[in-house]
C-alpha cells in the first residue's frame, strides 16, 4: 500500500476500481479524507489509497517517461532527460543506482517506484516529470 504523505499531484500510479487496474496521474489530494484523485485517462475519479499501487521503477517505464538511455562500455547504463541522469551499475539493475540534476547527487540505495522517482526529479528540477518530452 501506498502512504498518502508519499503522493505528489503529477505522479503516476495504478488505481484500482473494482478490479479494473488502469495506469493514471494523480491530478487533485483531499488531505481531510486521504483520498487522492487519478485521470486514468477517461475522467478523474477518486481512490482510498488502498486502491492504489506504485509502479516498479524499471527499463520500460524510464523509456514511457522519454528518457534516453546509453548503455556504456564497463558494463553501466546512464539514462537521461534534459540536464536529469540515472546512472546505474548493470544493465536493468534498479536496486542501486545514482541520481544527479547539476551539481545535486543523490545514491538511491533500494529499488524504487516511478512516483519515487518523479518526486526526486521534482524535488531537483522543480519541473514535474511525465512523459512529455524536453531537452
Amino acid at each position: 500500500m501506498i502512504q498518502f504523505h508519499e503522493i505528489k499531484v503529477g505522479d503516476f500510479l495504478i488505481a484500482d476500481n473494482d478490479g479494473d487496474k488502469k495506469q493514471g496521474e494523480v491530478t487533485d489530494l483531499n488531505s481531510n479524507e486521504k483520498q487522492v484523485c487519478v485521470n486514468t485517462g477517461v475522467q478523474d475519479f477518486w481512490y482510498e489509497t488502498e486502491q492504489l499501487t506504485a509502479i516498479p521503477l524499471d527499463d520500460e517505464q524510464l523509456s514511457k517517461l522519454k528518457f534516453h538511455k546509453t548503455e556504456n562500455e564497463d558494463g553501466t547504463v546512464k539514462y537521461m532527460k534534459g540536464a536529469f541522469r540515472m546512472m546505474l551499475s548493470s544493465k536493468n539493475n534498479f536496486s542501486k543506482f545514482e541520481i544527479w540534476y547539476r551539481d545535486e547527487h543523490r545514491h538511491i540505495m533500494q529499488p524504487i517506484q516511478v512516483h519515487h522517482l518523479q518526486n526526486h526529479f521534482y524535488e531537483m528540477t522543480k519541473v514535474h516529470l511525465n512523459d512529455e518530452s524536453f531537452d
